[in-house]
């Protein structure tokens, strides 16, 4: 039977698969997730473009995304997974449907954050002859930045959740290691390290996201 000691490189392996899992998909969920935020919140709120069909066809298909829970997600994706990746496991197949599930998440965000923008701030900048581009980017996403950062916070914290579970299909990660070394093997010494591990990341994710949005906080 395994010792401990003989466990640290596979939970150093698991670890580093979760990182990856966690960075890619965070990452895709900032460059698509803004976006999306920013058009649902324009599109609802008509600043210079409104668009009813639009705001509601996002938010629907946003719903939708975010009221399947993740293992089922998992599943539903397959396909997809392998159209794009070329396989069904490991930490880059995982990625995907992380990605998924994060973008509308990350989206309401957003566009919850800049909801909390006073009206009179945005409807200066529209007073003033400020194009659409210069309102988003002066007013809009300066001005909800704190929001934002929170959001993303809650974000990566969720996604370090949905990464342990993408070790039931195979994902790889800390999710893995804890089902196959721990669970199946009814390892509770590997068990209850990996929870230390993930109690540990959501503790520092959190203070270096509340860290970050205190700094560029306003007030």
């Amino acid at each position: 039977m395994d010792t401990w000691l003989d466990m640290i490189p596979d939970m150093i392996k698991a670890f580093n698969q979760t990182l990856f899992m966690v960075g890619v998909s965070l990452s895709i969920a900032i460059i698509i997730g803004i976006p999306l935020g920013v058009l649902l919140f324009i599109s609802d709120r008509g600043l210079f473009w409104r668009s009813r069909w639009v705001g509601q066809i996002l938010g629907l298909i946003s719903n939708i995304v975010r009221s399947i829970p993740f293992v089922i997600l998992l599943v539903l994706l397959l396909p997809v997974t392998q159209e794009i990746v070329g396989k069904t496991i490991g930490p880059g197949a995982a990625s995907v449907p992380l990605s998924v599930a994060a973008i509308p998440f990350f989206a309401r965000l957003v566009e919850s954050s800049m909801r909390e923008i006073s009206s009179g701030v945005i409807e200066s900048a529209i007073a003033a002859g400020a194009k659409p581009w210069l309102i988003i980017t002066g007013v809009l996403l300066p001005e909800s930045l704190p929001g934002i950062i929170s959001g993303l916070t809650m974000t990566a914290i969720s996604l370090l959740g949905f990464s342990a579970m993408a070790g039931i299909v195979g994902g790889g990660g800390i999710g893995d290691l804890a089902i196959r070394f721990g669970y199946y093997r009814y390892d509770n010494q590997v068990m209850f390290t990996t929870v230390i591990i993930l109690i540990v990341m959501v503790q520092l994710i959190q203070f270096i996201g509340d860290t970050a949005a205190r700094k560029v906080s306003k007030r």
